[in-house]
C-alpha cells in the first residue's frame, strides 16, 4: 500500500521513505495536500521502462489504423469579427 508522505516530513525522514520505497512500494509526497511526487525504488523503475512502448509502435498496434481520418484544419475565423 502507498504510504502519503507530506513534503515537510519526507524532507526530514528522507531516508526512511526511500527504504519504505524499497520494502513497500511507491510512496506519495503531498504538498499542501495536493499530490505532487512519488519515490519508486529503482526496480519499480526499471519495471516501468521495461513496460513502456516506443511511439512507432503505439501507432503501428492502434486500433485507428488504416482509419481515413480528415486531417484538413478549419480555416473559419476564431471569433466573430462583427462590429457591435
Amino acid at each position: 500500500m502507498t504510504q502519503v508522505w507530506q513534503l515537510q516530513e519526507a524532507k526530514s525522514r528522507f531516508s526512511e521513505v526511500v527504504e519504505e520505497a524499497v520494502k513497500n512500494g511507491p510512496q506519495l509526497i503531498t504538498k499542501r495536500g495536493v499530490d505532487t511526487a512519488i519515490v519508486l525504488s529503482f526496480a519499480d523503475y526499471r519495471r516501468l521502462l521495461l513496460h513502456q512502448k516506443k511511439l512507432l509502435e503505439f501507432f503501428r498496434i492502434s486500433p485507428l489504423v488504416g482509419v481515413d481520418l480528415d486531417l484538413r484544419r478549419d480555416t473559419s475565423p476564431l471569433r466573430n469579427e462583427e462590429v457591435l
